[in-house]
């Protein structure tokens, strides 16, 4: 049995509840990465607990994968993947695009996902067939808009800063034939992206929680969403999401180096 709409709610609304209270206020930050930064707040901490707990009563015979208390059972035929708070850096420095990423995955396929941002109301969700909004605009099924040139692209990735030789230099070289490139919306502008608003996301070093809740909304609003050599990104790494086959292809060609 697969969950409805009304079951990722529950898991939305179990988050936002450990979540929204504690954006804004200066929550205490741990770092997860010793000479580096990764951080990690207790939002994300319990938000996944409470998200883990409803998944566990409901469909115990389902596996987990998450990234802040570990993996279950993920040689199971359907597999949750969840991101409590999928940019947590903007999360910490009050900025509204960070969201609450969950993903349920059939055989090692992305079907189901859902992007919560709790601050700005806002809801995406694909349920295997389309991808629905619903926020402060009230609720309409999504569709990716049809650019089919990089010159006429807008294009996001979070950092340029996050890519270092040969993949800098491909990426730098793709940024260089678009007509608009912004950084730093993370799961956010993925959403965008389905809702016909950016061409192209690209990103580097994601992990399957980054991206697991974010590829059935990208490809049930008609978009296509896989790795730089054109294979799934259901397991994270170089990922490239477009809101058509031409611009895929196009941007395809210049990642692939």
């Amino acid at each position: 049995m697969l969950p409805d709409r009304a079951f990722f709610d529950r898991l939305a609304e179990a988050a936002k509840a450990e979540t929204l209270p504690r954006f804004r206020i200066g929550t205490s930050v741990a770092n997860k990465l010793e000479g580096g930064f990764d951080p990690v707040t207790e939002a994300d901490q319990s938000a996944e607990a409470a998200i883990r707990a409803l998944i566990e009563r409901h469909f115990p015979e389902h596996g987990i994968l998450g990234e802040e208390h570990g993996n279950v059972g993920l040689d199971r035929e359907h597999v949750w993947v969840i991101d409590p708070i999928d940019g947590t850096r903007a999360f910490i420095s009050g900025l509204p695009v960070w969201g609450t990423l969950i993903g349920l995955y059939r055989n090692g396929e992305a079907i189901m996902g859902l992007m919560d941002q709790p601050f700005t109301g806002e809801r995406y969700f694909a349920d295997g067939r389309e991808t629905v909004y619903r926020g402060p605009g009230g609720e309409q099924v999504l569709s990716t808009r049809a650019c089919k040139s990089l010159s006429d692209a807008v294009l996001f990735t979070t950092s340029p800063h996050l890519y270092t030789g040969d993949f800098k230099t491909r990426y730098e070289a793709l940024q260089s034939k678009v007509r608009l490139f912004r950084y730093g919306c993370d799961c956010y502008a993925f959403a965008l992206l389905a809702a016909g608003h950016v061409d192209l996301v690209i990103e580097c070093g994601l992990k399957p929680y980054d991206v697991g809740g974010l590829i059935p909304l990208i490809e049930q609003a008609g978009g296509i969403i896989t790795n730089w050599q054109g294979g799934p990104a259901e397991m994270g790494g170089e990922v490239i999401a477009a809101g058509s086959a031409e611009l895929h292809a196009q941007a395809l060609e210049i990642l692939k180096g």
